[in-house]
């Protein structure tokens, strides 16, 4: 006797990144046990964390373990909005709950990669807490804008772009590779200028959006006024 797939699992679309498809048949069991999506949430906050923290120990065997569970927090991360979608669970504050974490997550980890960098490199130019610092305030940034634009077009504005089923932010599976090869230092130093460059581009995109948004709001205005001057 074949087991039948949960009745909403047909009705939502497959994802289109090889991630959030592996996330998807991991959690199609779940469906229907007590384990909501914000359970899943709340494990991949956890073990984003514990990543966090073995990077910024500074010891190499520790900062790998970090890097490793780091890679496992991203993947995690795409279940909670899998499980979501096919069980018809979703909600705002889910959602919410989601992106705080995210944002969190992201933030210590630049900050423990800094924290590890500078047990090895202490005299740098620019202290290297200060680089993940920088790294991490610029990733927060893109968060909340990012969150603000989706809450003015929907989630499709935010939409990362992607390529063969890869995303910008798989790059974090990479990390435990760029751990073992001693490349900390010139990851953290890309981190600490392309995020703040990206978090310029989504500062500029979201006033595109609110101008567009206001322009509409005006129209939208206009031609109410228009109809009740007909009347």
């Amino acid at each position: 006797m074949t087991k039948s797939c949960p009745p909403n699992l047909k009705a939502v679309p497959e994802p289109t990144t090889w991630d959030a498809r592996l996330a998807r048949r991991l959690v199609t069991p779940l469906v229907g046990t007590p384990v909501t999506p914000n359970h899943l949430t709340t494990l991949r906050l956890a073990i984003g964390l514990g990543g966090a923290y073995y990077l910024s120990l500074g010891q190499f065997w520790m900062c790998t373990l970090g890097a490793l569970l780091i890679a496992l927090s991203n993947l995690v991360d795409h279940t909670d909005g899998e499980l979501a979608r096919i069980s018809g669970q979703s909600s705002k504050i889910g959602h919410f709950y989601d992106l705080a974490c995210d944002a969190l997550v992201t933030v210590l980890l630049f900050l423990g990669i800094g924290f590890y960098v500078a047990v090895h490199h202490p005299s740098m130019i620019v202290p290297a807490q200060w680089l993940g610092g920088l790294a991490g305030v610029a990733v927060a940034l893109i968060f909340f804008l990012r969150m603000r634009i989706e809450s003015m077009v929907g989630k499709s504005g935010t939409k990362q772009a992607s390529m063969a089923g890869f995303e910008t932010e798989d790059v974090l599976y990479l990390l435990p590779v760029v751990t073992i090869l001693n490349g900390m230092t010139p990851f953290l130093i890309a981190a600490a200028i392309g995020a703040p460059l990206f978090a310029v581009y989504v500062a500029v995109d979201h006033q595109r959006v609110a101008r567009q948004m206001r322009r509409a709001q005006a129209s939208l205005a206009k031609d109410g006024n228009d109809f009740q001057a007909v009347r």
